[in-house]
């Protein structure tokens, strides 16, 4: 699976300081749409459009599909490709990947009815209950053996993982970190829902999943649909550096998913269901 040049994840603009009056030059981060393109046999289906930072966009798809339900096995995706048609400008293009399954993936043509709202700011509503998730029949994830004082810790591994933002302070990101503590795939993005795709399709492409034993640790707030995410990838803790959700709690216990947030300077709080 290979990647067309897409734009770049960094723009140079002039900002004029309102203290000193004078201009400099100064890095933002770009903000894209991209396009989201399900194809199974002859039948082609837009799926969405989300607005992120070019860059890892097949791997953006991919984790999209894995959580949202439509694929159930890895070996469903054919193939995740930008857009080659020619009667669209170069930047329109790279701004459109179409993913192919194969004819076992359920049939998505009803599910494309829940109509998918993708954006930068609130990610992905499709599943909105901890029942959808049952119904697909997803499993408990396995247990975490770290201790809380270790997974506070992985917070501090989002520095060295966060290029991007160090230069435009405009980016969210997403890290995987496997049983030994080692960080192995690392993605920034506009919107935290689509860095936790990118981290998640770059596992599934390279048939990592379930994730059993890892962690995935988010550089912003823990909401239902980052807690999906996890545990449709069967990562056993997550970590964030921000507040969670009722409902991110509540799924994050219902499937033995560990939730860790405000995890600050090596220091974090578990999150638990009164009973």
């Amino acid at each position: 699976m290979t990647e067309f040049d897409a734009p770049s994840a960094i723009q140079k603009v002039r900002a004029l300081s309102s203290e000193s009056g004078s201009s400099s030059i100064d890095n933002v981060v770009v903000e894209e749409p991209l396009e989201i393109r399900l194809r199974r046999g002859k039948n082609e289906e837009q799926l969405g459009i989300t607005m992120r930072t070019p860059g890892a966009d097949l791997q953006l798809a991919a984790g999209f599909l894995w959580g949202e339900g439509f694929l159930t096995k890895q070996s469903q995706l054919t193939s995740v490709k930008v857009c080659a048609d020619r009667n669209l400008t170069p930047r329109q293009r790279a701004n459109v990947v179409i993913a192919e399954v194969d004819e076992s993936t359920p049939d998505f043509s009803r599910t494309l009815n829940r109509r998918f709202t993708m954006n930068s700011a609130c990610g992905v509503c499709g599943a909105t209950n901890i029942s959808d998730l049952k119904e697909r029949n997803i499993q408990k994830v396995a247990t975490n053996k770290k201790p809380l004082s270790k997974l506070a810790e992985f917070a501090d591994l989002l520095n060295d993982n966060q290029k991007i933002f160090k230069r435009t302070g405009g980016l969210h990101a997403a890290i995987l970190v496997n049983p030994d503590d080692q960080v192995i795939w690392s993605f920034e993005d506009v919107g935290r829902h689509n860095a936790v795709d990118k981290v998640i399709g770059a596992a599934l492409f390279d048939g990592a999943i379930p994730l059993s034993g890892w962690s995935l640790v988010v550089s912003g707030r823990i909401g239902y649909e980052i807690v999906q995410k996890a545990i449709c990838a069967g990562i056993s803790a997550l970590v964030g550096v921000s507040a969670p959700t009722s409902l991110a709690i509540e799924l994050a216990e219902e499937f033995d998913l560990t939730l860790v947030a405000f995890a600050r300077n090596g220091k974090a709080n578990q999150y638990l269901k009164l009973n």
